[in-house]
């Protein structure tokens, strides 16, 4: 496994060794020793997955308590996933950093507490598997606005068409009014 470091310290890409010939291929998606190895001590509790077409966008959410670290993939399609620093503390507060995951280049990011997190479908659909260190907690969870102008995130929107996002992120909060960490 190779890590990748991105504009935020924190936030890295993981790019697994991946064995193919003409029968397909095989990839160890996670290890803990081997994560330890790159300095990634993690301890994951639930899985999730979820499947959306072209143009969905989901996020950016976030939990104000039980905060997730979140490893995140594709195993089939294509995203531009993000991940904004909400740690009031931190030197990269109110930052974000993408990145394009894809079942092509088997890349992963590591998303650690503390961070808001989205993506946008760029592909005609998409499988996207995600680790957490933390319970889903919906009376703690958090959304900010995908198209918030403070974040200014540049998604690559097909044919810049407007993403479809659900009510709930369609009532997402703006970054001056997003709750954050300490």
């Amino acid at each position: 496994m190779k890590l990748i470091d991105t504009r935020i310290p924190d936030v890295k890409i993981i790019e697994p060794a991946v064995f193919g010939d003409a029968r397909g291929f095989f990839m160890e998606t996670w290890s803990a020793a081997k994560f330890a190895e790159l300095g990634l001590e993690l301890n994951f509790v639930q899985d999730n997955h979820s499947r959306s077409r072209q143009g969905i966008l989901r996020g950016l959410h976030y939990q104000v308590q039980q905060a997730q670290g979140k490893l995140v993939r594709v195993t089939s399609g294509k995203v531009f996933d993000v991940a904004v620093d909400l740690r009031r503390s931190s030197a990269t507060f109110g930052q974000w950093v993408g990145a394009e995951l894809s079942d092509e280049n088997h890349r992963m990011m590591w998303v650690p507490p503390g961070f808001a997190h989205g993506f946008y479908v760029m592909s005609e659909s998409a499988d996207f598997l995600y680790k957490c260190t933390d319970v889903y907690a919906p009376h703690h969870e958090r959304c900010i606005r995908w198209d918030d102008p403070t974040l200014a995130i540049d998604w690559p929107l097909v044919d810049g068409q407007t993403p479809l996002v659900s009510a709930k992120d369609a009532e997402g909060k703006s970054w001056q009014d997003a709750e954050v960490f300490k």
